[in-house]
């Protein structure tokens, strides 16, 4: 019985020191370890995409915005340009507009005074001399008439408008007071008298009237 027991230690001692099995346990320490390490590259490796993937959508988020930045700027510069456009088209509009309304102005001007000369060679023919009996008066007076009237249809045409503002409330845009004086029955601030008519083109003067202004007492 003893002997028996001495041969089954000694079985069990052999199988455990044996040689093949000493070899496989390395074998099989390295198989572990490696696996080990291979679920740690493997974890490794599936958090790296994911970090990338952080990344790039960060640099797209910051390019969209200078992007956004970007496209609100050139808006900005592009409707201030339209507007400064519009604004220089109105401007150049205007410039042609006045030119035609007033490029006749230096030559109105000279007109006036022969229209000026016209109403005092007509208002110092005497009527009662205008008859038939003094055919040659009559027919100079006639001609001075029409004249008038029809230069007088020439303004209007071109918008020209005679300014004749007796009794009217002085205008300092359209008059030119060349005396202050009280005047009976005329109110102050009026016009009580007109030396010379005045002339506005479109609505512009282009001379004022020359004339007195009645004052209190």
């Amino acid at each position: 019985m003893a002997s028996w027991c001495f041969r089954a230690v000694r079985q069990s001692y052999s199988i455990v020191a044996s040689p093949a099995l000493l070899r496989s346990s390395p074998r099989l320490l390295c198989t572990a370890a490696q696996q080990k390490s291979n679920g740690a590259s493997a974890d490794d490796d599936s958090g790296s995409p994911k970090a990338e993937q952080g990344s790039v959508e960060k640099a797209l988020a910051e390019e969209k915005v200078q992007l956004e930045e970007q496209l609100k700027e050139v808006t900005d510069k592009y409707k201030r340009a339209l507007a400064d456009t519009e604004n220089l088209r109105q401007r150049s509009k205007k410039m042609v507009e006045d030119a035609k309304l007033y490029g006749i102005q230096g030559f109105c001007k000279d007109l006036l005074e022969v229209a000026d000369i016209l109403e005092k060679a007509t208002e110092s023919v005497p009527k009662e001399e205008v008859t038939k009996e003094n055919p040659h008066l009559k027919n100079l007076y006639d001609g001075l008439v029409m004249t008038e009237v029809q230069i007088r249809k020439v303004f209007t045409k071109h918008g020209l408008v005679r300014l004749n503002p007796e009794g009217q409330k002085f205008d300092p845009y359209e008059h030119e007071a060349l005396f202050h004086a009280p005047v009976e029955g005329k109110e102050p601030g009026t016009v009580a008298m007109v030396t010379k008519v005045g002339y506005k083109l479109h609505g512009r003067t282009l001379r004022p009237a020359l004339v007195g202004v009645a004052k209190a007492h």
